[in-house]
């Protein structure tokens, strides 16, 4: 190798290094509008009127388009390149976060954040893809994929602070202004570092109508649960629209049983690591997500805490959770098994919001929040990473790319059903409350409660899943061995 070949090649390794740089900031940018918005919510609910289960919809416009796109949007990677379609997310994320700061009205708001999560699922669909193919050697994309772990772990305690911090002292609006510079620069760097990739054309076709129906299911699935408290469980528009969401959700089932490019090939349920660790995913995650949505309204409506305050009573939980998922994890996956792992783990989530449902009118912090914050850091943290590694160990080769964006998906989704379910939970045991004569904080306090209770009850109901059909990952990956090689036989083989 000559001088300037050698100077190439160091020229090279600097680029995508820094073109990874580039790729986490875009991530982190994602994953903080998912939390930052959290501080923020209280602020948000008096300045625009929303009641406590509509302000719900603050959160889910954004989960629902997100969730419900991600599978199409890394497909359309695979089609159109993964750089077009990450820098056209980066464009309409910038422009909806541009109208989130602007908006003036509840209606405004709710559209512009489900436009953000539309750029959320285009931009952070194909980042994986990217960085697995700017480091193919082993150690190099262990290492890249370790550091974009860690920021899409760590970002999480990043928005909690900084919307503490933003909306503490300027107003709720700069949550979201706060993304326009860092998606421009984003934009112009990536524009510079990241290689144009072809794709495999549009003629392989893209799952629209599939993506349509899950979208639309659980667009519905979630109206229908927050409109619950108003029309009754039992009413003809709350069991109709539940009906119809059912409906579409069936509809995409057999969709993707027939289509030849299906969105989500139902073959990757075989594995019962991929189906176990998804199904303990959406209960996980909907138990969980109600904590901090909850949590934030009982500390700003309950304890009086004041946005920054909210920002650093939850710093303890998302930088646990990013240490133990960069650093702990690994390790105790590595020496233990990632099944092992996952069940201490959930038990302390559990535990978690085991304390916050037994937290008093008149909570401190350091007895009543401090510990279940830890708790559910230190348990997120771990949990997280097993079942990922987990879901992965269950799929074959072929569809490992499949199998991480399902992963990711049902995170989103449980996310969104769990925060509408246990909002409007909490929404109706609140007002029966009021209406009995009780005082505010306790009627509240009492609606959160139950929230943390059902959220609980989700919890439990993952960890006994996860005895009961997940499977040791050596197993799992020895048992997706096999069947790519059956997959792969010759039909004569048999004869």
């Amino acid at each position: 190798m000559t001088a300037g070949d050698r100077q190439l090649t160091a020229a090279d390794d600097r680029r995508r290094w820094l073109a990874l740089v580039v790729l986490c900031v875009g991530m982190l940018m994602i994953v903080l509008d998912v939390t930052v918005v959290n501080v923020a919510l209280p602020s948000i609910q008096s300045d625009l009127g929303f009641s406590q289960s509509s302000l719900a919809w603050v959160v889910n416009a954004y989960l629902i388009s997100f969730g419900g796109l991600l599978l199409l949007a890394g497909r359309l990677g695979d089609l159109l390149g993964r750089r077009r379609i990450f820098m056209i997310g980066l464009g309409v994320f910038t422009v909806a976060s541009l109208l989130c700061g602007l908006a003036q009205s509840q209606g405004m708001l709710i559209a512009a954040r489900f436009a953000q999560g539309v750029g959320g699922a285009m931009t952070s669909a194909v980042i994986l893809g990217m960085i697995v193919t700017m480091f193919p050697e082993p150690k190099d994309q262990a290492k890249a994929i370790g550091i974009y772990g860690f920021v899409a772990s760590a970002g999480g305690s990043i928005g909690l602070l900084a919307g503490g911090v933003l909306t503490d002292a300027i107003n709720w609006h700069w949550i979201f202004f706060i993304n326009l510079p860092i998606a421009i620069g984003t934009a112009l760097f990536a524009a510079r570092l990241i290689d144009r990739d072809a794709g495999i054309g549009i003629g392989r076709g893209a799952d629209v109508l599939g993506a349509t129906l899950v979208t639309g299911a659980l667009m519905l699935g979630v109206y229908t649960i927050v409109k619950a408290s108003e029309y009754g469980w039992g009413s003809l528009h709350t069991v109709g629209l539940g009906a119809l969401a059912l409906a579409l959700l069936g509809a995409f089932v057999a969709r993707q049983a027939t289509a030849s490019n299906a969105l989500m090939p139902l073959r990757v349920f075989r594995s019962s690591n991929v189906s176990g660790a998804n199904l303990v995913q959406v209960v996980v995650v909907a138990g969980m997500f109600g904590m901090f949505f909850m949590g934030t309204l009982y500390m700003e409506r309950v304890l009086g805490y004041g946005p920054l305050e909210i920002g650093l009573a939850f710093l303890p939980a998302t930088v646990l959770m990013g240490i133990f998922s960069a650093v702990v994890s690994a390790r105790l996956n590595s020496r233990f098994g990632a099944r092992t792992t996952l069940v201490p783990a959930l038990a302390a989530v559990l535990g978690s919001l085991i304390l916050f449902a037994l937290a008093p009118v008149d909570g401190s912090y350091a007895t009543d929040v401090l510990p279940a914050a830890i708790l559910i850091g230190v348990g997120a943290g771990l949990a997280f990473p097993s079942l990922m590694t987990l879901a992965m160990s269950g799929a074959t080769p072929s569809d490992a790319g499949l199998a991480s964006g399902l992963i990711n998906t049902t995170a989103q989704v449980g996310g969104a059903l769990g925060l509408a379910v246990l909002a409007t939970l909490a929404s109706s045991r609140t007002e029966d409350l009021l209406g009995s004569g009780h005082s505010t904080a306790a009627a509240l306090t009492s609606g959160y409660h139950l929230a943390f209770v059902v959220g609980a009850g989700l919890i439990a109901a993952g960890i006994a899943i996860a005895l009961a059909v997940l499977r040791p990952e050596g197993i799992a990956a020895a048992e997706a061995q096999r069947r790519q090689r059956r997959a792969a036989k010759p039909a004569y083989a048999d004869c």
